[in-house]
């Protein structure tokens, strides 16, 4: 692990974005739990989602479908048989790989590998051949754990807008194009894990099934790789750090005519965030044929019944909310002093755009001995914080404070002293800038809402 993802991983912990799973037990392997910052970011980023692809579409509706379906879905999807990857065991240590990441020379320069094809755990290269693993989690429905039992924990969350496709168009009446849009946890029992979150075993997907008409799938495609990259970097990601990787016809999965990865440069090289997929009309045909159920639509422009053509774009919640902590990250020049005007020693900061910010305003007094100015302080906050996400911290030196606000990505801090109990106006700090300026508590809460905003 390099630097710079060595210190993501420090701040996340210590500031409470993200924690091993069950630390006290040596924790678990992919395993990740989201402390209060990190779960206070993650639906950040979801309520942006929702609001840019559902509530501002005039054709897209949000549903939240069970994690366990029916054991045939996975058959008549194609899971059972094709959602592999293909393990290789070193014959020496026992150790389990995915066959292409040794291949392609992942491994290198982790633990003894120094080449290809060589046990990063050992050193040897002496592999079984590979053979296929299926990657979702099986349980049990009920108290007999027995084959006609057997039940998966769902790998991606499309299946449901499939089998649901003929309840919520009818449902809701809508008419071509429209599409089916949800937000969910998915698992899926990864041979090779590492980078940090970035390859986990539990994690949550954004992804719409976007419906059509044959024939019109291209546009649509186009469509939606333009918003879905248009999305990251108004979540704040570096355009530059942004690129397309249009899958070859040999790799496409066994649903896809044509797959378009959108892949953010992380520290440990190009990797996929999120793409969109043409399923064409794969899904709604093999739940129909193994359902018995009929999945057409009926198309009052030609008045015959079709079945329609599906463009998926899907992203990663928590690999989004990585590439955002990375990207986000400065070690930049403390402020100046107010006596000295010196510059004071470096600082961490997190640039986060203010909608994805976890906090969005600390209120600090400027002397926690005062009980005037605590109390104005507390009574500032119990207001601020019906509106924003707040935090008040009275702990420490109000320089101190500021860079525990900015090591988090807190816009803004207002801080009360004694010109607030005279004047009625208090300092608003701006992360960024460093800048303060005096407004008017009457005025305060329009002005953070004004720059939020901005």
């Amino acid at each position: 692990m390099n630097n710079e993802m060595k210190d993501i991983v420090s701040l996340a912990k210590r500031r409470g974005f993200i924690f091993p799973s069950s630390e006290i037990y040596g924790g678990v392997e992919a395993l990740w739990d989201y402390g209060p910052l990190g779960a206070a970011t993650k639906q950040n980023i979801k309520d942006a989602w929702i609001s840019r692809f559902v509530r501002e579409q005039d054709s897209m509706v949000l549903i939240d479908a069970a994690i366990i379906m029916h054991p045939a879905v996975w058959k008549a999807s194609g899971h059972l048989e094709n959602f592999t990857d293909p393990l290789i065991e070193c014959k020496t240590c026992n150790a389990r790989f995915r066959a292409d990441h040794m291949m392609d020379g992942r491994f290198v320069g982790q633990g003894e590998a120094k080449e290809k094809n060589q046990c990063p755990n050992c050193g040897d290269r002496d592999f079984t051949q590979p053979k296929d693993f299926n990657l979702m989690f099986k349980t049990f429905l009920g108290p007999v754990e027995d084959s006609a039992n057997t039940a998966y924990l769902r790998p991606e969350t499309a299946q449901a807008m499939f089998t649901d496709f003929k309840l919520v168009q009818e449902s809701m009446r809508l008419k071509l194009p429209f599409g089916i849009a949800q937000i969910g946890k998915s698992f899926r029992n990864e041979i090779t894990t590492g980078n940090f979150t970035f390859r986990s075993r539990e994690f949550e997907i954004a992804e719409a099934e976007f419906f059509v008409r044959p024939g019109e799938d291209e546009k649509w495609f186009e469509y939606w790789l333009d918003q879905w990259e248009k999305f990251f970097v108004d979540m704040g990601l570096n355009p530059k750090k942004l690129r397309r990787y249009e899958h070859p016809k040999n790799s496409l999965a066994h649903y896809s005519k044509r797959t378009v990865d959108i892949e953010y440069e992380f520290p440990f090289g190009w990797s996929e965030l999120g793409g969109v997929a043409n399923r064409t009309d794969f899904d709604l045909r093999q739940h129909e044929k193994a359902s018995g159920k009929d999945l057409s639509y009926l198309d009052e422009e030609s008045g015959k019944k079709i079945i329609p053509y599906v463009i998926e774009p899907t992203l990663g919640i928590e690999r989004l909310l990585l590439a955002l902590l990375l990207d986000s990250y400065r070690v930049v020049k403390g402020g100046r002093s107010t006596t000295t005007k010196s510059v004071k020693e470096e600082e961490v900061m997190l640039d986060l755009r203010p909608q994805i910010a976890p906090v969005k305003v600390a209120v600090f007094p400027l002397l926690r001995n005062k009980p005037e100015l605590v109390s104005k302080a507390r009574e500032i906050f119990e207001e601020l914080r019906k509106h924003f996400a707040c935090q008040y911290d009275e702990t420490g030196a109000v320089g101190r404070r500021y860079r525990r606000q900015d090591e988090i990505g807190t816009p803004f801090a207002v801080t009360v002293d004694f010109e607030t109990l005279e004047q009625g106006s208090v300092t608003l700090r701006d992360r960024n800038t460093m800048e303060q300026e005096r407004v008017q508590i009457t005025q305060l809460k329009d002005v953070i809402s004004k720059r939020l905003k901005a």
